[in-house]
C-alpha cells in the first residue's frame, strides 16, 4: 500500500507545463490525494478552468503516481474553491521570482483587499520604481511590467 506522504514527495517533482521552475504542489494546484484499497485519487484546481495545459497536468500526475506502483490513478479536477494565489507555497514564491516572474501581492483571502495595479518589485533588482505596461501578458495570469531602475521589463502573476 502506497503512503500519502510518498505520493506527495512524487508530486513535487511535477512541475508546471507553463513555468517549468515550480511544481505542481508548490503551485497550490494539487488540493488533496487520497489512498484506498489500491486506488490514489489526486484532487487538483487548475490556475484557471480553461487552463491550456489542464490535460497535460493530469497525464504527468498520473504518471508519477504510476511510478510508485499505483495500479489505478484517478486525477479529479475540481473548480471550486476556485485556485487563488493565496495557495503558492513561499518557496513556489521565491522559484517564480527567480525564474524572473514576480509573485503575486499577497492578499490574505480577501479579494476585496486585491490591488491589480500597485506597484510590482522587479524580480532582477527587488526595485519598487517600476509601472505596468499591459494588464494582459503572455498568458491569463500575467501582467507586463517595466522597471525604471535596471530598465528591464518583467511580467507578474495576477493576484487572484
Amino acid at each position: 500500500m502506497l503512503a500519502e506522504a510518498d505520493i506527495w514527495r512524487a508530486l513535487e517533482a511535477v512541475m508546471d507545463p507553463e513555468i517549468p521552475v515550480v511544481s505542481v504542489v508548490e503551485m497550490g494546484i494539487i488540493r488533496a490525494v487520497a489512498v484506498s484499497a489500491g486506488e490514489v485519487v489526486v484532487t487538483m484546481t487548475p490556475t484557471f478552468s480553461g487552463c491550456p495545459a489542464l490535460e497535460v497536468m493530469r497525464r504527468d500526475i498520473a504518471a508519477a503516481v504510476r511510478g510508485l506502483g499505483a495500479a489505478r490513478v484517478t486525477v479529479h479536477t475540481v473548480l471550486h474553491p476556485p485556485w487563488s494565489t493565496e495557495w503558492i507555497s513561499d518557496a513556489g514564491r521565491e522559484k517564480l521570482r527567480r525564474f524572473g516572474l514576480a509573485p503575486p501581492p499577497r492578499f490574505s483571502g480577501d479579494p476585496a483587499g486585491v490591488a491589480f495595479f500597485d506597484l510590482a518589485e522587479c524580480p532582477r533588482c527587488g526595485s519598487t520604481r517600476t509601472s505596468l505596461r499591459n494588464a494582459f501578458g503572455p498568458t491569463l495570469c500575467r501582467m507586463i511590467w517595466y522597471c525604471h531602475d535596471c530598465q528591464d521589463a518583467f511580467e507578474q502573476f495576477k493576484a487572484l
